[in-house]
């Protein structure tokens, strides 16, 4: 027993030294590089950690990370309200995707950047532009992934539960919504990725608080260690959300193993 628990803690300890060692290789050619370039535009890893500790004693750092973790989360869940039940009618009713989908291929090939300032004009540049970009921008991704899994729900399913006398209700609830999660997850976290990289740009072009305007004042102050600070906890931040969601992700879809395995 206690040699299965041993193997199964060196199994781990492998694995995790698997998928960081690209990671620790790049940690340690940051270290080097500062020797031979201009540290003004790439400092030292310690002087980066130093400024990170800085930071986050004065409190400066929390508070523009919790800025912008609050406006992604709360954009990114109002953009799910709105996406997934409009995706399961458009999935379901083709007269109705007819009608709505031009509209939606526009907003989908609309570049984000280049239409944000009109969301700036129009809004100012407190929370409800960076709101609204949000939305606009991970709106299409949650919305086509829901239609795509609601047109891959098994028919045969769909046809041997109307055959028991199941109502629309119990169809919806029992057979498609959970055919369609599966890419419903997927595109809710593609979404979340999004939001964080348009929130950023919105918060350097109008904002006083977040991430964003941490790297950009950051940059014009020639501040550029905490500028380096501020990419570093993005790139922190879409690790730790991209693993927490695919954890979910596998927990809510679990069902698809046992299927497989049956």
């Amino acid at each position: 027993m206690r040699d299965k628990q041993l193997n199964k803690g060196a199994n781990l300890l492998y694995k995790a030294f698997k998928k960081s060692i690209v990671i620790i290789a790049l940690l340690i050619i940051w270290l080097i590089i500062p020797k031979y370039v201009n540290n003004l535009f790439v400092p030292s890893l310690i002087d980066v950690l130093k400024s990170g500790v800085d930071l986050a004693v004065q409190g400066k750092l929390w508070i523009n990370t919790i800025t912008s973790l609050r406006i992604a989360f709360i954009g990114l869940i109002i953009s799910t309200v709105i996406a997934v039940p409009l995706g399961i009618i458009l999935g379901w009713f083709k007269t109705v995707e007819e009608y709505i989908d031009p509209a939606f291929q526009i907003i989908r090939n609309t570049s984000i950047l280049a239409i944000l300032p009109i969301f700036l004009l129009v809004f100012g540049v407190g929370d409800v532009s960076k709101y609204a970009i949000i939305i606009w921008a991970t709106l299409p991704i949650t919305l086509l992934n829901t239609v795509q899994g609601v047109k891959n729900a098994d028919p045969v399913l769909i046809r041997s539960a109307r055959s028991m006398g199941i109502g629309s209700f119990g169809l919806f609830a029992k057979v498609v919504i959970p055919s369609a999660m599966p890419f419903i997850l997927a595109g809710f976290r593609l979404s979340a990725s999004i939001s964080l990289i348009v929130l950023v740009g919105a918060e350097m072009l109008g904002a006083r608080y977040g991430l964003g305007f941490l790297i950009y004042n950051s940059m014009h102050a020639y501040m550029i260690p905490e500028m380096y600070v501020g990419i570093l906890m993005l790139a922190i931040i879409g690790i730790i959300v991209n693993a927490v969601l695919v954890r979910t992700e596998n927990y809510l879809t679990r069902w698809q193993e046992k299927t497989v395995q049956s």
